[in-house]
């Protein structure tokens, strides 16, 4: 942990607890009573009640079709008959998924409120039903159909509406000045399954292999199916509460040593100043900044992974290898490796093996590491130090935790 032990800023804040509902690839439950399982799930495990609770924060919000979104601000305000709300907050345009998680992080610093429930829930894989990724994407013909505007606007008339072909850019761009290859690349992707192996909750835990890897069919050159993240439906939630309150919790909690959302580049998917990169290498630079921590600090991180070449920039943005060297670093797979590498990767599963929990399963994967409760996932010699990332293409978000024994 940080000598720097002052409690300001956002270390004013702590997660005090964790939950999570069912997680499947298609549940066909009611997304509303998914949301609030892992949210009663997280206010018994900081060994709090309802009455506590005196601050909401979510992302998006009630927002978006096809499953994007499964319980907004008001929905959970009245379901769970909350009381006490002194501050709240959803919205759809955060620096990242774990926005909402920073926004609590920085409410409770502030005195605006001691106890936040955050939470994020999906339903995507039973919105798609049997029609495909096509049945809730812009101009699929399914319920996300819609007038194109904004950035749409230059890439529907192209057939061009999934970030799978905005992402590839990036990673071919990747490829094209450091010599990156597939088969580091998909070093994520095969760890990713070997950790989800060990989750009794993931989509997919059957093994794969770099062969496996390399003969699935290929999506927007260079991703293949497998660095595609998999849709599904489940909820996450987190208590972010302020640090003087530890008497009142169930369990130590987990120290929120620094956060960071910077973007310096234009927001764009496609018109950032350097496509071998992201707004991740923002996000990392201004985290450091506000730590006395460093990346070799790190015992575990759990970061984004949408699409493998994400993961990619997060690696490189967080400092954990020179810009450019991510493929070197991943080469062969031992550094990631969950029970053996120098920086133990995506330990769950990440969203290409345990699901596409949009950003919130990295935080609850870090804290139950940091917690020892990640039973046969768990990293040796439980981690002290962790990092959560999410966000791709313009959007990011970083929290770094820290948990003493």
């Amino acid at each position: 942990m940080s000598e720097a032990t002052d409690l300001i800023g956002e270390r004013r804040a702590v997660v005090s607890g964790a939950g999570q509902s069912d997680i499947g690839r298609r549940l066909f439950r009611d997304p509303l009573e998914l949301t609030l399982d892992a949210c009663l799930a997280a206010i018994e495990d900081a060994g709090l009640t309802t009455a506590d609770i005196d601050g909401l924060s979510t992302y998006p919000g009630a927002f978006g079709p096809g499953g994007f979104s499964g319980g907004g601000m008001v929905d959970v305000h009245d379901g769970l008959r909350f009381e006490n709300i002194q501050w709240f907050c959803g919205g759809v345009e955060f620096p990242g998924q774990l926005g909402a998680v920073i926004n609590a992080a920085l409410a409770v610093s502030a005195g605006l409120c001691k106890h936040v429930l955050v939470w994020r829930s999906v339903w995507e894989g039973s919105a798609q039903g049997t029609g495909g990724r096509a049945a809730v994407m812009p101009g699929g013909g399914g319920s996300g159909s819609f007038k194109a505007s904004g950035f749409m606007e230059w890439v529907l008339p192209f057939s061009a509406p999934s970030a799978a072909t905005w992402i590839a850019m990036f990673a071919q761009r990747h490829f094209h000045e450091y010599g990156t290859t597939r088969e580091q690349l998909g070093q994520i992707a095969v760890n990713s399954r070997k950790n989800a192996g060990l989750n009794p909750k993931a989509i997919y835990s059957e093994p794969m292999s770099m062969d496996d890897y390399l003969s699935a069919r290929m999506i927007s050159t260079p991703l293949c199916l497998f660095d595609c993240d998999v849709p599904c439906d489940g909820a996450t939630a987190f208590i972010v509460s302020r640090a003087d309150t530890v008497a009142d919790l169930r369990k130590p909690p987990i120290n929120i040593e620094a956060v960071a959302t910077a973007l310096h580049g234009r927001p764009s998917w496609d018109q950032y100043h350097d496509l071998t990169s992201m707004p991740a290498q923002d996000a990392g630079k201004e985290l450091w900044k506000r730590t006395d921590l460093k990346p070799t600090d790190v015992d575990v991180a759990n970061m984004y992974d949408g699409f493998s070449f994400i993961t990619v920039a997060w690696i490189e943005g967080m400092g954990f290898c020179k810009k450019g060297e991510a493929g070197a670093f991943l080469e062969g797979g031992h550094n990631i490796a969950r029970d053996s590498g120098v920086l133990p990767l995506n330990t769950n599963g990440g969203q290409l093996s345990a699901g596409r929990l949009h950003g919130f399963g990295f935080l609850h994967e870090s804290c139950v590491q940091l917690w020892g409760e990640a039973g046969e996932r768990q990293v040796p010699n439980t981690p002290e130090v962790g990092v959560a990332c999410a966000g791709g293409g313009p959007m990011a978000g970083t929290l770094l935790l820290t948990h003493r024994r």
